[in-house]
């Protein structure tokens, strides 16, 4: 069985490919060595017997003893081979630098990378790679990676998983700027063999690694990663990541509203969601959130107080706050008292605070009893201090004075600055010394705060995940399936089915005027698009000319297509909503929530969530969308029934997980939430079985 400690717990390396004539050997052999490695590094060659002023080696059968890990910086044709004789002698791992195994989209580059998928499933050794940059073991001083700044790094308690291999070293760099001390950062390349769950894994049984950050291109195994993620959730180890493929199309082959509007990138948010993972959306965002959550103290509630010394800030935090949904509470008039001391006699003591010109009480740092008056108020959970870190002629606070702050109180205390800003002078000790994470810039000051309580509602449990179907199959389409829809609540308006547009007529007085007209046929799964709706038919004649005008409409765009019939149904009003469930190729069964009707992928206000779901959960999903406004009552419109879709889409849920062996996608759309209530009504159920 694979495992990346085969990598990190390696003593005996061979570098294969040494030479002083490429930079990346070269590199990684003084990396190795200035670094400390107190194992065995032995640069093999077969035309040189001496490297690096030391002894160099043919092969892996002539070291003097078996490696534990083999560095290949040798051209792809030549690594399965070298594979292959490694193992004769007990290789336990490697690292493939080398690219051309299924990157590039060559067929030979395809080809070679099957190839060696399928070696490796023979042969009990972990790779790292292909097409990577190589990794960095801190604790183990193992630098396998070939930029020369990247040496003699201090232990900390982050590691970095990243498949783009540039982006290890700018993000070692850019972290240390910030404080910020690494475990273990690692290049994954193509993961033909180790991959991103197989280095979270290694990370969590890890005790000196805390949190775990990820740059994801892509990922491999879905259902590994999740499970990964869910162990990190339980040990509450944060995973903080940026992943690619924000701006990625739909897929092109979705049979539905719901597959359309929800996209592989939809897709990773909602796991996101589902597993606390804190998605960033710049690297330079990621970078300050790791800074963050390196103090590691979890809000009991997500409401946030702000102390600053500029109004014009006090306007931006507003902004950003009702931006992000951010809870700011008002001020207990305990706390107020408690202010009132240390600010000016005309300052309005508030939450966000602008104290203008703090005034000192006993030589007490003003801003420092600030946020210990906030910290103390039941009403807060989490105090943000607009404040550079010290060194800067506009920072605050002594270095027992913030000590003493953090230890005044159990709630997460973090600055921000404004702005960014140059690190001053002793800036990053002071930082160390007193725990008091600095974060740059005024927007990412509320994201934190954010992404705290976000992952504190979450650590330390374990992720529901779906029970197996146990539905049966006759229940999954026509007649049938609308009966189980209604057995569960959700019914349809009344309506009838008619063969013929002759019929339609006596159908619609026979349910009562007014009454919607849609026809039924192969070719029109979006009839809006073909014209196979007609609304507000308020007698017999013109329920039979609609249903005459809709088929000609069909036949002109698409003469080959054929008529089922005609579904005539009662009108209802009331909010139209989405309620769409699909297995997502990638993540599992999924709920899709948003503004229903013919705009729905125009507006794109789309929810989503990983399946099962609770009615905290969907709530919570409709508090994210703009269909809440309408939901509440928009614009003198009664409240809807808010209470009855929850339910609805409760019951939804659960009976596409029971059938989903037969179901691949059940859409209601839209889904007519009536007044306050008064429930809801399906008016257009639409499914897609598995073939």
């Amino acid at each position: 069985m694979v495992s990346a400690s085969d990598i990190f717990q390696a003593r005996n390396v061979a570098l294969i490919g040494a030479t002083d004539k490429s930079h990346w050997p070269r590199n990684i052999y003084a990396n190795m060595i200035e670094s400390g490695f107190e194992g065995n590094l032995w640069p093999i060659n077969p035309r040189r017997d001496e490297i690096f002023g030391v002894k160099c080696y043919p092969d892996l059968h002539s070291t003097p003893r078996p490696a534990d890990l083999a560095l290949l910086i040798i051209p792809a044709a030549a690594i399965p081979e070298t594979l292959a004789s490694g193992a004769e002698v007990g290789l336990k791992s490697a690292v493939v630098y080398a690219a051309g195994f299924g990157d590039g989209g060559r067929p030979e580059s395809i080809e070679r990378g099957k190839r060696l998928k399928s070696q490796l499933n023979n042969l009990d050794i972990s790779v790292c790679g292909p097409n990577c940059m190589g990794l960095v073991g801190i604790r183990e001083k193992l630098y396998c990676y070939p930029h020369a700044h990247i040496r003699n790094l201090e232990p900390g308690p982050t590691a970095l998983i990243t498949q783009s291999g540039g982006t290890l070293s700018y993000y070692l760099r850019a972290g240390a700027e910030r404080g910020i001390t690494f475990s273990y950062a690692v290049s994954s390349g193509n993961e033909i063999s180790l991959d991103l769950s197989d280095y979270i894994n290694f990370c969590i049984d890890d005790p000196e690694t805390k949190q775990i950050c990820l740059f994801i291109e892509g990922i491999r195994k879905p259902e590994a990663f999740m499970r990964a993620c869910g162990r990190a959730l339980e040990a509450e180890k944060p995973i903080i990541a940026i992943k690619t493929g924000r701006s990625q199309k739909s897929r092109e082959a979705a049979q539905s509203h719901s597959g359309a509007v929800s996209g592989d990138y939809a897709g990773y948010e909602a796991v996101c969601e589902r597993y606390g993972i804190i998605n960033c959306e710049t690297l330079e965002e990621m970078i300050e959130m790791t800074v963050g959550f390196q103090q590691r103290r979890w809000p009991q509630g997500p409401r946030v107080a702000f102390m600053t010394t500029s109004g014009g800030t006090v306007d931006l935090l507003h902004d950003y706050c009702e931006e992000q949904g951010t809870s700011v509470p008002d001020l207990n008039e305990a706390t107020i008292e408690k202010i009132r001391p240390f600010v000016p006699s005309d300052c309005h003591i508030r939450n966000p605070i602008d104290t203008g010109a703090p005034v000192g009480k006993s030589g007490k740092s003003s801003p420092v009893e600030i946020c210990k008056a906030f910290a103390s108020d039941p009403n807060v959970d989490i105090v943000a201090w607009c404040n550079n870190m010290p060194g800067s002629a506009r920072s605050s606070g002594a270095e027992d004075e913030i000590v003493d702050l953090l230890k005044s109180t159990e709630k997460p205390v973090f600055s921000f600055a404004r702005m960014p800003h140059q690190i001053p002078n002793g800036g990053l000790d002071f930082q160390k010394r007193t725990g008091m994470p600095f974060v740059q810039g005024t927007r990412i000051g509320v994201r934190v705060a954010n992404a705290l309580w976000f992952f504190s509602q979450r650590r330390g449990k374990t992720p529901i995940t779906p029970n197996d179907p146990k539905g049966e199959k006759d229940q999954c389409d026509g007649e049938a399936l609308i009966d189980s829809l209604e057995q569960i609540g959700i019914q349809k308006p009344r309506s009838l089915m008619v063969q013929t547009p002759e019929d339609a007529g006596n159908a619609a007085a026979e349910i009562g005027f007014p009454v919607a007209i849609k026809i039924v046929s192969p070719q029109a799964s979006h009839k809006t698009e073909i014209g196979g709706v007609s609304l507000g038919i308020q007698n017999s004649e013109n329920a039979k000319t609609a249903a005459f005008e809709m088929e000609g409409r069909l036949k002109s765009a698409q003469a080959e297509s054929t008529v089922d019939g005609f579904l005539i149904q009662e009108m209802v009003s009331g909010v139209e909503v989405l309620v769409g469930t699909r297995t997502d190729p990638l993540y599992g069964p999924m709920l899709v929530l948003g503004t229903g009707g013919t705009m729905v992928e125009l507006i794109r206000d789309i929810s989503l969530s990983l399946l099962p779901v609770s009615k905290t959960q969907i709530r919570h999903m409709i508090a994210k969308l703009k269909l809440k406004k309408q939901l509440a009552g928009w614009r003198g419109s009664p409240e809807a029934d808010i209470d009855a879709l929850i339910k609805a889409i409760l019951s939804l849920s659960t009976f596409y997980l029971d059938h989903r062996t037969w179901l691949k996608d059940i859409e209601i759309n839209p889904l007519m939430v009536l007044p306050k209530g008064h429930g809801v009504r399906a008016i257009d159920v639409r499914t897609v079985l598995h073939n």
